[in-house]
């Protein structure tokens, strides 16, 4: 291990329990049940710190920091730190004294989302280990990484179906095509209860409807055009009425007189 390694905090829970743990007869796994829970050897607190590729549980003490005992854990899963068999706060975890001497302990956590962290802090940890031992090999042989080759091999071809592809063309076209006027010029319907006029195009021109000629109407000659009368008859006409004399000669104003008689 080198010296310029720098110790990383991973994970610090205030509040640790430790119990003694009984020998296990059979490799069924361990059983928090079987521990005294309500009565812990030690309480204090927890520290998860990483110095390279390998992770330390430490137990010190919550006021003074004392370290009580020391798990190094260089795999996870594995021997160093497993979980029980009957509970998801409890784990077993084999402690060093730094000269060759191991025992397996129990610990516990009251809250089950401290046990949570516990669990996920080492996961990741050994996660960025094994991408960092990845990324090494990578880097020392460039050349036995798998390669993307998209080019043709010796006499490899492709077939492209280009009717298909029109025809999809086509019908999708269709669908969303509307008819183009065919030009000229277009008739409205008469409007309801009127009489339908005739357009007359000038001379040289036709006509057309939906692109085909059409002769303009010809007035018979039965129907003659309404001759407008002259405005002395017409006025002749409205006032006639007014301009007879309806009652008798002593009913009519007198001239010079300026007095009307009733």
């Amino acid at each position: 291990m080198e010296e310029s390694e720098y110790e990383s905090v991973l994970c610090v829970k205030p509040e640790v329990h430790v119990y003694r743990i009984p020998p296990r007869a059979t490799n069924r796994g361990y059983r928090a049940s079987e521990w005294q829970l309500d009565q812990p050897s030690w309480s204090g607190r927890l520290r998860i710190t990483a110095k390279g590729k390998v992770a330390y549980i430490k137990l010190e003490d919550r006021t003074s920091g004392e370290l009580f005992a020391q798990a190094p854990v260089d795999q996870f899963p594995g021997t160093a730190v497993e979980s029980v068999t009957d509970s998801s706060r409890y784990f077993v975890v084999r402690i060093e004294d730094g000269n060759g001497r191991h025992a397996f302990i129990g610990i516990g956590f009251g809250d089950r989302g401290d046990a949570f962290d516990f669990n996920v802090a080492l996961q990741d940890h050994f996660k960025w280990v094994k991408q960092q031992c990845e990324f090494a090999k990578q880097a020392q042989n460039p050349d036995e990484g798998p390669r993307l080759d998209l080019g043709f091999k010796e006499g490899q071809t492709i077939k492209i179906n280009i009717a298909n592809m029109r025809k999809k063309e086509g019908a999708a076209g269709t669908s969303r095509t509307r008819p183009a006027s065919t030009g000229g010029l277009s008739l409205l319907p008469p409007p309801p209860g009127g009489k339908t006029s005739t357009l007359v195009p000038p001379s040289g021109e036709q006509l057309s409807v939906g692109g085909s000629p059409v002769q303009p109407a010809v007035v018979p000659a039965s129907e003659p055009w309404p001759q407008s009368k002259p405005a002395a008859a017409a006025t002749a006409d409205v006032w006639g009425d007014f301009t007879k004399s309806t009652g008798p000669p002593s009913s009519q104003s007198q001239p010079g007189t300026g007095w009307v008689q009733f």
